[in-house]
C-alpha cells in the first residue's frame, strides 16, 4: 500500500510548512490526483487519518480533485483528454497519441489557522 508513503510524504511537506509559515492547525487540504496516477483514494484517505495524527493536519478534511488524463495526438496534433492510456483520439479516432498528463499528484492548497 504505496498510499501510507504518500501520506507520509504530504505530512512532511505539512510540517515544513507549518514551521516556514507559523501556523499550528491545517483544517482543509486539497489535493489534486491524476487519473493515471495510480492512487487508490480511499486508501489514502484512511492512510491520511492514520499518518495525520499528532500533526497540524489531525482532524484536517482531505478534499481529492480529480484531474483528467490528457495526450497530444500527432495525427491531428490536438490535446485531447481520455480515460485510458489506450484510448484512441476522441478528436480524429487516431492511435498516436503521447500522454501529456494524468499522473501527477500535488498538494492545491491548505488552509490553516
Amino acid at each position: 500500500m504505496h498510499e501510507m508513503s504518500l501520506a507520509e510524504g504530504i505530512r512532511s511537506t505539512v510540517m515544513d510548512q507549518a514551521q516556514a509559515h507559523g501556523f499550528t492547525r491545517v483544517t482543509r487540504l486539497r489535493l489534486e490526483i491524476g487519473r493515471f496516477a495510480g492512487v487508490e483514494k480511499p486508501a489514502l484517505e484512511f492512510a491520511f487519518d492514520v499518518v495525520m495524527r499528532g500533526s497540524p493536519a489531525e482532524g484536517a478534511e482531505l478534499s481529492l480533485i480529480d484531474l483528467p488524463g490528457r495526450a497530444l495526438c500527432y495525427d491531428c496534433m490536438v490535446e485531447v483528454e481520455i480515460n485510458d492510456r489506450l484510448d484512441p483520439c476522441p478528436h480524429c479516432g487516431g492511435g498516436k497519441l503521447m500522454p501529456q498528463g494524468g499522473d501527477e499528484m500535488r498538494i492545491k492548497d491548505m488552509e490553516v489557522i
